[in-house]
This record gives structure tokens, C-alpha cells and sequence, in this order.
């Protein structure tokens, strides 16, 4: 398969920290792949995506993106880019629809495009019935799904997720899931992080096991589980970072 992201040697130490939250950490992503990043609290896994996304500047070391193998600044990449962050990422006081416009209008979509964009989101990740409602009404899930489909207006080709089921019920998690599989079907490299073990597993063909800032791991999943004799990522998870808490 063909390389679309390649990292080397990416560190970062946050202002007025003698710890660096990223440790030289270098590894690839495939074109096509759904690659998770999993680490315990404190892991890095959101600088990390932060950096991948230029959200965050790196202290040290690169991100490329790959272009026919050429490449390409990040900056240059970011239309092709979608992020689910974390955190709810859209105006609660606006609709659906006054959100997915505002987002497309900063992509420059033309007009009669974004329209028929925003009703085909809004029909498949089932907002269609509050397209015109304030989002702060919404449940937990309803809202992931709207933070979903700002983040994919833009028909990325790398749609970066950070726990993008967390805190909903399990239909919400079921229609997300399969939605993503779909994209990824379609073309659309997904970069995914979940403290849902099972989730990642069923979900993830490659994973990157992040641990105070290192890299632990990096391979496809069928691979790290047969080369440390587990057959759930849970126990490896477990085995290769330990079972004390993590703050």
C-alpha cells in the first residue's frame, strides 16, 4: 500500500514543562488504513493528532503528507483534512444546518453543493429530523453525530477522530461506527484514538501503542496480537503498559 503520512522523529515539550508530552516518535500511515493511536492517560495521543492536524506546533521533528509519494507541506493538505476533536467543535446556539453551512462556506463548497451535501449528512448520520433545531437541545450522541459531519463536509481524504463515541448510548456508537466503515470503504484514511478496546479492535486494521510520550508499538493489530500470544487488545494493551493507574 502506498504511505499518505509519513512522522520522524516527532517530540514535543509544552511551555513551562521540563517533561516532553512527545518522545521522538516516528512511525507511518498507510492510504487507505484505519490506524488507531492508543495509550493511557497522558499518553500523547491527543498532541499527537494535535501536531498530525497543525493544531499544535512539534518542538522537534516533521510531518509529511504524501502526495504521489511527493512531499507536501501541511498547511498545503489541511482543505483534504477532517478532525473530530474530543470536545464538541460547533456553535451550540445554531442548527445543523446553520453549522454545516458555516463550515462549508469556509471550504469555499458553491452553494448548491453544500446544500445537497448537508441534507445527505444529515439523512445518514439521522439529523435530518432536527436539521433546523439549536444544537444545544441534543443528546450526548446527536451531538457527536453533528461533530461528525462538520468534520467530513469537506470530503477529507485523512479524517482524524479523537474518542469520537465517547459518552454516547449504543445505537449512536453502532450508526457512528458503521458510518466510518463506510467512509473508509469509499477511500478516506481514517486515524482513530478510543479507549473503547473492543471498538478499536473490531474497528482498526493497524495500531500505534503510545506510552509517556513513546512509541511502544506499531503494526497491523493481527500481528501484535500473535507476536505476544493475546487474542484481545485489552490484555495486550494491559500487558505492554502496565496495570498501574494512570492520572
Amino acid at each position: 500500500m502506498e504511505n499518505c503520512i509519513e512522522i520522524k522523529q516527532l517530540s514535543k515539550q509544552y511551555q513551562n514543562s521540563t517533561d516532553y508530552s512527545l518522545k521522538q516518535v516516528s512511525f507511518t500511515v498507510q492510504k487507505g488504513d484505519k490506524f488507531g493511536i492508543f495509550g493511557p492517560n497522558g499518553a500523547g495521543k491527543t498532541t499527537l493528532i494535535s501536531i498530525m492536524t497543525g493544531v499544535l506546533k512539534a518542538s522537534q521533528g516533521d510531518v509529511n503528507y504524501l502526495v504521489n509519494d511527493q512531499k507536501e507541506l501541511l498547511k498545503n493538505r489541511l482543505y483534504n483534512i477532517g478532525y473530530v476533536p474530543q470536545d464538541f467543535s460547533f456553535f451550540e446556539e445554531l442548527s445543523p444546518t446553520q453549522n454545516l453551512k458555516y463550515f462549508g462556506a469556509l471550504y469555499n463548497i458553491p452553494p448548491p453543493s453544500l446544500k445537497e451535501k448537508i441534507e445527505d449528512l444529515l439523512s445518514v448520520l439521522g439529523l435530518s429530523h432536527v436539521a433546523h433545531k439549536k444544537a444545544n437541545t441534543f443528546s450526548g450522541g446527536m451531538k457527536r453525530r453533528l461533530n461528525l459531519a462538520i468534520a467530513i463536509i469537506n470530503n477529507p481524504e485523512v479524517l482524524f477522530l479523537d474518542e469520537p463515541t465517547v459518552g454516547v448510548d449504543v445505537q449512536s456508537k453502532n450508526a457512528i461506527m458503521t458510518y466510518l466503515e463506510q467512509l473508509n470503504k469509499q477511500g478516506t484514511t481514517i486515524i482513530y484514538t478510543s479507549h473503547h478496546m473492543n471498538e478499536a479492535q473490531d474497528f482498526c486494521n493497524t495500531i500505534l501503542l503510545l506510552d509517556e510520550g513513546q512509541k511502544i508499538a506499531c503494526a497491523p493489530i493481527h500481528n501484535l496480537l500473535a507476536e505476544h500470544h493475546e487474542d484481545r487488545l485489552e490484555n495486550l494493551f494491559l500487558k505492554l503498559t502496565g496495570t498501574a493507574y494512570r492520572d
